[in-house]
């Protein structure tokens, strides 16, 4: 379910509101942070977008401080020196499983979804 509402803009948008309501949407814009890094071409820029995601995100206290565990954390940071399209991976790894098993199930029984599955149900197409 969590691959349908990353790919379905409706739905996404209903699950980025969702989520900023139980004050936990930095999981998706990091989710979304990495996937845009991972596309980095150039050297220069990945440097510069790893250490804008570290400092958001991964850093303690960060402004939007994500939900994973030291280790990982300090495993990111040792890579800012020299960082590879795949430096955020366990940590983005980690925020969609917590989004999939935490937020989502919560997500499927919200006001925000059933209207918005309902809405699609009652659609005419012509």
């Amino acid at each position: 379910m969590m691959t349908h509402i990353l790919q379905n803009s409706e739905y996404l948008a209903a699950f980025r509101w969702f989520l900023k309501t139980e004050f936990s949407e930095e999981n998706i814009d990091f989710w979304f942070a990495c996937e845009d890094f991972k596309s980095t071409a150039s050297v220069e820029e990945l440097q510069w977008k790893a250490r804008e995601i570290y400092q958001e995100f991964i850093q303690p206290v960060a402004p939007r401080e994500i939900n994973v565990d030291h280790h990982i954390k300090e495993k990111i940071k040792r890579s800012l020196e020299k960082p590879s399209l795949s430096c955020f991976d366990e940590a983005q790894k980690h925020v969609y499983l917590l989004m999939e098993r935490d937020s989502c199930p919560r997500f499927l029984h919200s006001d925000a979804y059933r209207s918005l599955k309902y809405k699609s149900k009652t659609r005419w197409y012509i």
